[in-house]
């Protein structure tokens, strides 16, 4: 039976590591066209794969990615903002290029993506918005107020976007993990030599759920699921 992902047509921010790369590589392992945006360009090596140097922070940056994906494709299916960045620490002691580049790249990558993937998603007859963004999106922890308040702010704005979307047959879902060991804030919080990143889930665990939401039937949409590794604590 051939995958319900096959012959669709992805984009993907923050496609050149960590969690953006896993999902692009199991999206065209399941027979998906990828489009994968990210600062490098990197298109992984994947056969027929479009590597797209963008900036999500640059609005410009992603409406030009998304016009080349959808003139090399000719259509859009499914949008992933992943694209992401953090910093840890006091937020009166956080520098302010830290501070700027979180609501930049977090919160305003995803409303660029968004405003930019849209309008195909409608077009194409509905298709799916993702965000991944983080349980810090859902509960605040100390030393992470910025990085906090662009992930609240990513996932009200995907919650408010099901609303008005659902009724145009575009379902939009946030994606929240727990603890991922990635290079995410290394050296901005986080250290190579931390013993929390041993009990931390993989990119590929984050990209099969990401899979996993957007195999449902057009019949379910899936607005928030949060996960965490096993050694992790869970919290209200």
């Amino acid at each position: 039976m051939p995958s319900p992902l096959q012959d669709r047509i992805a984009f993907v921010t923050g496609a050149s590591r960590g969690v953006g790369a896993a999902v692009a590589r199991q999206l065209h392992a399941a027979g998906t066209r990828v489009a994968l945006a990210s600062r490098s360009g990197d298109d992984l090596g994947l056969d027929g794969a479009l590597g797209l140097t963008c900036d999500v922070a640059d609005r410009a940056q992603v409406d030009a990615a998304i016009a080349a994906t959808v003139e090399r494709f000719g259509a859009l299916d499914i949008a992933v903002a992943n694209a992401g960045v953090g910093a840890y620490g006091d937020f009166v002691d956080l520098p302010w290029d830290k501070v700027q580049a979180m609501i930049d790249i977090n919160l305003m990558g995803t409303l660029h993506t968004a405003r930019a993937a849209i309008p195909h998603l409608i077009s194409r007859g509905g298709g799916d918005l993702l965000a991944v963004a983080s349980v810090a999106g859902l509960r605040a922890f100390p030393g992470e107020s910025v990085y906090n308040a662009s992930k609240f702010g990513q996932v009200g704005f995907i919650r408010s976007l099901d609303h008005e979307l659902r009724d145009k047959g575009v379902r939009c879902t946030n994606i929240c993990p727990g603890g991922v060991a990635t290079d995410f804030a290394m050296g901005d919080g986080r250290t190579p030599d931390m013993p929390e990143l041993e009990g931390m889930m993989t990119p590929d665990e984050v990209a099969e759920v990401v899979l996993f939401a957007l195999t449902r039937p057009r019949s379910v949409r899936i607005l928030t699921t949060s996960f965490r590794p096993a050694g992790e604590g869970s919290w209200g």
